[in-house]
């Protein structure tokens, strides 16, 4: 019998009770009947009571737990950051490490060419062109070993059409954003997607300084934070070739979402800041052409090119190479500074670096290049410990006389 039809048979039996004369038993079993029937219904009511406080602690239960572990799923799904217009950014990576089964980690390894006025293509009218190298970098995080072996079947030349005052595809760094493997050229301003190696596709156009020029801006570095491009240029004063001031638009940068909409963000007052925790006022400068954001650190570091304490000069500029590693918070208010390995003559400076994927942010491998008479001469390749500057791989030397200053590891 179902709790309902118990219910009913009481009430079927009370209500004979009502009808049937009253004799003092009839009287002493009413007064039973009616004392359980208070009982029955405290109970129910209780019951009651208790399902609906049950429910509400499992609700709060259920919401403070979505509140504490919902963050922490996200920030580990490859594909969840930002959402824009019904789509979501995707973090993922172009390639994914493989671990060795002598305790090695083989990683990917790419980096692209600036060739300056020596990337205009003779082979095909109004075309320019760009090498990429490819290879493998072996890292043994036990050891502190590592190496790296280049794969020349692998290198490719990429082309464009797009150019400015007869000049393009002098492309400064390479990054992963959106999924999408990304480079830039500091002659147009132009944001290529590079498909499958092969194809060159343009997605962006930066226009010089605070975005409302007709010159394409000298990107120097890329950068991914919170979902969004970070494009940066030289960090300095835009001067003659005699340091004669001319404006600030080199010290501006870009914000990109994904869905390639621009914001142009003056950042004069965080690169002075840098170069006077160094020591440099203007008319000293420093020239940035590499430069990350660490979301282990809550950081910026910059490895700068070029440093000095006097005005600058094209003539004296090549000999101006550094060796600083320079670290500032999100804020700019807490910026410090080290040294990585020596200066040698000056000819060499930084011109890209990458941090190397899961290793928490605790190596860095970095590009050096070196000109002269405005030339390019060569560039090396270092890797290094962040927390000593420990070298595990010190400029080593690419072959020829190319300028490489884009660099990505997968």
């Amino acid at each position: 019998m179902t709790f309902t039809e118990n219910v009913k048979n009481e009430d079927e039996n009370y209500t004979s009770l009502q009808n049937t004369p009253f004799s003092s038993n009839s009287e002493k079993h009413k007064n039973n009947y009616l004392n359980n029937r208070r009982t029955t219904s405290m109970l129910i009511s209780n019951c009651f009571s208790f399902s609906v406080a049950a429910l509400i602690i499992s609700l709060l239960i259920a919401f403070f737990s979505l509140q504490y572990y919902l963050p922490k799923a996200l920030d580990q799904c490859s594909c969840v950051k930002e959402e824009l217009n019904g789509r979501l950014y995707n973090s993922s990576s172009i390639g994914y490490p493989k671990h060795l089964p002598d305790g090695r980690i083989q990683y990917q390894i790419a980096v692209v060419s600036d060739l300056d006025h020596d990337s205009k293509f003779d082979g095909k009218k109004n075309t320019w062109r760009s090498f990429v190298r490819r290879g493998r970098l072996y890292f043994h995080p036990e050891l502190l070993t590592a190496q790296i072996q280049w794969n020349d079947e692998e290198s490719v030349v990429l082309y464009s059409q797009l150019s400015s005052g007869g000049r393009a595809m002098e492309l400064s760094d390479l990054a992963v954003f959106d999924g999408n493997l990304l480079t830039v050229d500091d002659r147009t301003g132009v944001i290529y997607k590079i498909d499958n190696f092969n194809t060159m596709i343009p997605w962006a156009f930066l226009n010089d300084g605070p975005g409302n020029t007709t010159k394409g801006f000298k990107a120097e570095w890329m950068s991914v934070k919170d979902g969004h491009l970070f494009v940066g240029g030289l960090g300095k004063e835009w001067t003659t070739t005699q340091g004669v001031f001319q404006n600030y638009h080199p010290m501006w940068i870009k914000i990109i979402n994904l869905n390639g909409e621009i914001v142009h963000v003056n950042w004069t007052e965080k690169y002075i800041k840098i170069r006077e925790a160094v020591g440099i006022k203007f008319p000293g400068y420093l020239i940035h052409e590499s430069a990350q954001w660490s979301d282990v650190h809550k950081k910026w570091f910059f490895l700068p090119r070029r440093a000095s304490n006097d005005t600058y000069s094209e003539d004296t500029d090549e000999h101006k190479g550094t060796n600083m590693l320079i670290m500032a918070d999100e804020n700019f208010t807490n910026i410090e500074a080290t040294r990585i390995g020596s200066i040698g003559d000056g000819s060499r400076g930084f011109s890209a670096f990458q941090f190397l994927p899961g290793s928490d942010d605790q190596f860095i491998v970095a590009l050096k290049s070196e000109e002269r008479d405005g030339k390019a001469v060569a560039s090396y390749l270092c890797f290094f410990r962040l927390s000593d500057g420990q070298f595990l791989i010190e400029e080593q030397k690419f072959d020829g006389p190319y300028k490489f200053e884009g660099l990505i590891i997968y």
